[in-house]
């Protein structure tokens, strides 16, 4: 056994050194990286062809292995890990890849380009499962199962399945429409792939252990399936029948079955019969499902076998190991001690009893020990056989056929029968013809394509289905690529066809069943080509005749020869005048007999007919008899081919003039030349000529055809170019008519769109004026309020004013009553003194005038201060009023302003008027304002003025009176008595004048004039004096603000007039922001 390290390499030799013949394993491949690490191998598949296969490793990369050349290549580096592969069977240089990120790729091989990604699972997918057109694919993850269609990668339909119940495996089932989905429940369930409807369930059996099926298999023809779990016991179920046929128990050292793998044969009809069954100890048996025999196994528990992938010719097998390894076996090597003779004695030791609970379809696999070569130095695989019994005559040795079949008992069983069993009928027919299956050889026949005689196939024989039509249109031209007759016979179609219909899943076999067919049975056919086989015709004649003259000379008397009675038959191979049924159980005796049986069946059939035949008389008659079908039982026919086969004489038996059968040869198709060369060669080349005359009649006639197309073509495009510019005009005129119509629309929506505008237009005035309105009046009586708080404020200060000078008045009057008092005390006290102060109040008395003189004149400097004061606050407060209104107004003359100039430019000139007006409205507010100070003024220096007059006639009045009181006191009586009064008031002066009282000035110098004065009738003048300035103050003030509140008000009601003479300049002014 060779070990080949592939290591990082990217191509190379699968094998340096030719494998020898007769070891099991070819070869084992390993793969290094860095520091001598084993990369594993996860997964392997092989192509539909056999001879190479995929594998792919944990790190992601992708290697090709071609056996038959030899060479490996790396194809893809992924990047991680793959859990399943698959080819595309359409496209042969594709394949998928499932990845460890749960998705799927598609890679070409040849130029390793990514083809399409695939999305959608939310597990690892663990199985891919493609349609054996290649066209869709299934993939499973634990969870979910989803249909995809190759053509265009995108997802068809997904299968959701609860949590509980898990998906184990969903697969298509091999040549038919079915997918099969498997679930953890032990329930299997088959769907149509097209219409996704449920076909069938398999009964879970009732009885038994259960298996928890784990492991699945289907033979190559999909009919039936093989299961297993968790035991040792398989269960074989019949999908057509869906019931379960056995039960089959695996030896005590099976526990579980890992995997289920069917060995394909080339003669078994894809009935494969041998079932691999892979078990947890690593190796894996390979036994037959009917006799439940062991025949050999591979693996062992020191080099246990991990994952399995077949061949689907079934020549090799790929096993990756525990160890990471890959080991490719030869399935000749292991089966060829089971084609070699048996020894002379063989011991067969069987299990037990076989388990009655699945009423008595449960058998134990036997195992029989046979004698082997000692092991090789190659480490093979050690394998146990079932030998076929060794034929025991030369006879036998005759009758051998391939796959071990007797043709000497398929003919016993045929007579017993009559026919074949319909399921075994292809492999029957398969081993009697002795097919050599070349592949090769009839590859290079369809490489070639379709035959240029073929290509109107469907024209002359028009097939319903299109897949029986193509297979006719390959087998065919197959036929006339081997041999250049077969594409001059008019009636190689209708000999192919039933052989087609049959073998449409597999051309290669149905070629080579139609070449044998005309090597055989059509000998002699094409020596009198393109004519009938006079030779053959005559042959069935002369028998006819020997049999039955009576007939045969009833034809000849209607004028009907052999060629309408024996060859319409002949070159139908009697497809037109039998069922199906009858057909094959016919050519089941056909190719189970001589060449010349199929003459002899023509013969009987007309004998057969006999009765019918004698009643027709005129040839059209004959003519739909032997093309039509007939009431007629094929055994009896058969029967009678037999009796006139065993009856005829040798001299006239197409026996002695036809050749004993003959098989095709293995690897290259024989030569076929039986036939007319010159007169197939010059029928080749007139059919060359006339089709080259057809071909330059047809590109004519395609001219012609053009010309006249172009022609039909202008003339109904100028047809067409008048239409259009007719219904241009119409439309031209219908969209003037509809423009004109939304034009009249659009002017009268304009007329109610001004309308709603200078309605919206004198709302929104109305609203401004509104606005304007509520504005001036809420300004009016902000203004009022305003106002009314002044006024309010000048008589709350005018009564505390009034309240101050009655308090003051009271104040003076207490003090009056005070010093009255203190005067009569003091008289008594002076009166008491006189004599000893009466010359020191003489000298203090004109010393006490001189300081009143003096007091008078600060009491006029105070009186005069106390005007000016009171002349400052009255001004103050008119310029304090003057100032608010001026500022008021021009705010508001400002805002107006701002605001029209932001509105409207070309109100400015009228603006700017309106401010002039208002500046000089401010003038004669403000000259009036002038006038009335002045006028205030005016009175105020008159009461002034007043005032001095009488205190100038009140001075002179009390000059009179001391010069009258010194003419008086110049006694001494009079001295006495008015020295102490001059003494009081002296005191009383420096009392009022020295003293800190608390009143004003002003009251200060009333209280002075009453002490001056030597009578209470001076005093009560001087008080009325002052009572009465004041009073006229506050009557000139009240006046005075009377006439700023006129004013105002004057100034409003020209200010509203303005505003109501220009509308829209008070809205402009009112739109102005603040």
């Amino acid at each position: 056994m060779e070990v080949t390290d592939i290591g990082n390499k990217e191509e190379g030799k699968v094998w340096h050194r030719k494998p020898t013949p007769g070891r099991s394993v070819l070869v084992t491949v390993v793969r290094t990286a860095q520091q001598n690490k084993t990369v594993r191998f996860l997964h392997v598949a092989f192509d539909t062809t056999g001879d190479s296969f995929l594998a792919g490793d944990h790190h992601g990369n992708i290697y090709l292995f071609d056996i038959s050349r030899n060479r490996f290549r790396l194809v893809q580096k992924t990047g991680q890990a793959c859990t399943a592969l698959a080819f595309s069977l359409r496209r042969t240089t594709e394949f998928l890849v499932a990845l460890a990120d749960y998705t799927i790729k598609c890679f070409d091989k040849d130029t390793k380009q990514l083809v399409s990604w695939m999305r959608g699972h939310e597990g690892a997918v663990s199985s891919i499962s493609v349609h054996s057109s290649g066209r869709y694919a299934i993939t499973t993850s634990s969870d979910t199962a989803q249909l995809w269609d190759l053509d265009t990668f995108q997802r068809k339909r997904k299968l959701n399945i609860r949590q509980s119940v898990g998906i184990q495996r969903v697969f298509f089932l091999p040549l038919s429409n079915t997918i099969l989905s498997c679930f953890s429940d032990d329930s299997i369930f088959a769907w149509e792939s097209d219409t996704l409807f449920c076909k069938y369930q398999l009964p879970v059996p009732d009885s038994g252990p259960r298996i928890s099926y784990k492991a699945f298999a289907v033979t190559r023809d999909g009919k039936s399936l093989a299961a297993g779990g968790r035991s040792n016991l398989l269960h074989l179920w019949c999908l057509d029948s869906q019931r379960l046929l056995r039960v089959i128990q695996m030896p005590a050292q099976v526990r579980t079955v890992r995997q289920l793998e069917f060995l394909p044969d080339s003669f078994d009809g894809g009935a494969n019969q041998t079932l691999g069954v892979l078990s947890q100890d690593g190796a894996m048996r390979f036994i037959n499902i009917h006799t439940c025999r062991l025949l050999f196994h591979m693996g062992s528990a020191d080099e246990a076998v991990g994952a399995v992938a077949v061949g689907p010719n079934g020549r090799h097998i790929a096993a990756i190991m525990d160890n990471g390894s890959i080991n490719v076996y030869s399935v000749q090597s292991l089966t060829q001690e089971l084609n070699k003779p048996p020894p002379s004695q063989v011991a067969v030791v069987s299990g037990g009893e076989a388990d009655q609970n699945l009423s008595g379809i449960k058998m134990k696999v036997k195992s029989e020990g046979v004698q082997r070569p000692a092991r090789s130095s190659g480490r093979r695989t050690q394998v146990k056989m079932l030998r076929a019994p060794a034929a025991s005559s030369a006879e036998d040795k005759e009758n051998e056929l391939p796959a071990g079949l007797n043709k000497k008992r398929l003919v016993a069983l045929l007579k017993a029968f009559g026919e074949f069993p319909a399921k075994y009928r292809m492999f029957v027919w398969r081993s009697l013809l002795c097919l050599p299956e070349n592949h090769a050889a009839y590859s290079s026949l369809t490489d070639k394509g379709l035959h240029s005689a073929f290509l109107t196939l469907h024209d002359q024989y028009p097939i319903k289905s299109h897949k029986l039509q193509r297979g006719l249109q390959r087998v065919l031209s197959a036929l006339a690529h081997w041999a250049a007759i077969f594409a001059e016979v008019e009636y190689l179609p209708l000999v192919a066809f039933p052989f087609v219909k049959l073998f449409q899943n597999n051309p290669m076999l149905c070629f080579e069943v139609v070449a044998t067919v005309i090597v055989n049975w059509c000998q002699h056919w094409f020596e009198y080509f393109p004519n009938p086989p006079l030779n053959i015709l005559s042959m069935a004649e002369n028998v006819l005749a020997h049999h039955d003259q009576e007939l045969l000379q009833h034809l000849v008397d209607c004028g009907v020869t052999s060629q309408l009675y024996v060859w319409p038959l002949l070159e139908t191979l009697f497809s037109e005048v039998t069922t199906r049924d009858e057909w094959l159980r016919l050519f089941d005796n056909v190719f189970s007999n001589h060449p010349s049986f199929l003459l002899m069946a023509c013969v009987a059939y007309v004998i057969s007919c006999r009765e019918p035949l004698l009643l027709c008389s005129q040839k059209k008659d004959f003519e739909y008899f032997f093309h039509h079908r007939n009431n007629l039982d094929v055994g009896a026919m058969i029967k009678e081919a037999y009796r006139i086969a065993g009856s005829t004489p040798a001299d006239i038996h197409p026996r002695t003039m036809l050749s004993d059968f003959t098989a095709l040869t293995s690897g290259q198709y024989p030569v076929f030349n039986q036939y007319p060369e010159f007169i197939v060669e010059y029928q080749s080349r007139e059919r060359e000529r006339i089709r080259l005359q057809e071909m330059e009649y047809l590109k004519e006639r395609q001219e012609l055809s053009a010309l006249r197309a172009d022609f039909v073509r202008r003339q109904a495009e100028e047809k067409a170019y008048y239409a259009q510019q007719e219904l241009l005009q119409k439309a031209e005129e219908h969209r003037r008519n509809i423009l004109a119509q939304e034009e009249d629309k659009l002017a009268q929506q304009r007329t109610k769109l001004a309308a709603m505008k200078r309605e919206l237009k004198v709302r929104e005035l109305h609203l401004l004026d509104a606005t304007r309105r509520r504005f001036l009046k809420h300004q009016q009586e902000q203004q009022a309020s305003q106002i009314h708080r002044l006024d309010q404020e000048i008589s709350r200060k005018m009564d505390l004013r009034e309240q101050e000078t009655a308090a003051a008045v009271q104040d003076l009057e207490v003090r009056q009553m005070e010093l009255e008092a203190q005067r009569k005390r003091l008289e008594q006290d002076l009166l008491k003194e006189q004599e000893r102060v009466g010359r020191a109040v003489e000298e203090e008395v004109l010393l006490k005038m001189r300081e009143a003189e003096r007091a008078d004149e600060s009491y006029s400097e105070l009186l005069h201060s106390a005007e000016s004061n009171l002349q400052a606050l009255e001004e103050s407060l008119a310029e304090a009023y003057q100032l608010g209104l001026e500022s008021d107004w021009q705010r508001e003359v400002l805002e107006r302003l701002q605001r029209v100039d932001a509105e409207q430019e070309r109100k400015r000139e009228r603006l700017a008027q309106l401010q002039r007006q208002t500046l000089a409205e401010e003038g004669r507010l403000a000259h009036t304002v002038r006038e009335v100070a002045g006028r205030k003024w005016d009175d105020v220096m008159s009461s002034r003025a007043q005032l001095q007059e009488q205190r100038l006639a009140s001075s002179a009045a009390e000059t009179e009176g001391e010069r009258q009181r010194k003419v008086e006191s110049a006694g001494p009586s009079g001295g006495l008595l008015h020295r102490p009064a001059a003494s009081v008031a002296a005191k009383g002066v420096n009392t009022a004048t020295g003293g800190g009282s608390s009143t004003t000035q002003r009251q200060g110098g009333a209280n002075m004039v009453c002490l001056n004065s030597s009578s209470p009738s001076g005093s009560s003048s001087t008080n009325f004096s002052l009572d009465r300035g004041r009073a006229h103050l506050d009557s000139s003030e009240r006046e005075l603000l009377k006439e700023i509140r006129e004013l105002r008000q004057k100034l409003a009601a020209r200010a509203r007039e303005g505003s109501s003479a220009s509308s829209p300049s008070v809205h402009a002014l009112s739109s102005v922001p603040q």
